[in-house]
């Protein structure tokens, strides 16, 4: 049976990544925490795969505008860094991701994909995950769905907008637009 986790402390995580400059670092959400910052944490199944490259750089390509909003975003799967570096060092035209603006996290211990209820385990891959922590580790948005379909930025930017406004945000909310 699957737990909730909206509302309740976020699981902490620490992994190693492959950070914008291709360099190897760890991300963790401690780290967003104490830099006053909402996490976009994202899973995905693996890397050289067909959908995810689309999602992964589509995210990227909107970097700027979490940026602005003051959020970190992260990619997570099962592969190891060495994989995420070999998947930007291939152009977008290749199925390669090419440059991106936010870190590839390497769970290779399936740690993290399990404490965030994502894993499947037979598999040992990540199902498609999407989890907003507030700057105080509050699960704030969660959402699993089939790795079949890819998420939307519009949408996840969309979410982060009305979960910040503090406000209740009606169906159809759009940011600029009044609150309940």
């Amino acid at each position: 049976m699957a737990e909730r986790m909206v509302g309740k402390q976020a699981p902490r995580f620490e992994m190693e990544a492959i950070m914008p400059n291709k360099e190897t670092k760890t991300v963790s959400l401690e780290k967003n925490m104490e830099d006053g910052k909402w996490t976009v944490l994202f899973f995905y199944p693996m890397d050289f795969t067909f959908v995810c490259p689309t999602e992964i750089t589509a995210l990227s390509d909107r970097y700027r505008e979490f940026e602005d909003l003051d959020a970190e975003v992260i990619g997570v799967s099962t592969d190891t860094v060495h994989t995420h570096l070999a998947w930007i060092n291939t152009s977008r035209d290749e199925n390669g991701l090419g440059e991106l603006n936010y870190p590839l996290a390497a769970d290779t211990n399936h740690r993290v994909s399990r404490d965030y209820g994502v894993l499947i385990e037979e598999e040992g891959v990540a199902l498609r995950g999407m989890f907003i922590i507030n700057p105080e580790g509050e699960m704030m948005y969660q959402v699993v769905f089939h790795n079949n379909i890819g998420r939307d930025a519009d949408e996840t930017l969309r979410v982060l907008q009305a979960l910040q406004t503090g406000g209740l945000c009606p169906a159809n909310w759009k940011p600029g637009q009044k609150t309940l």
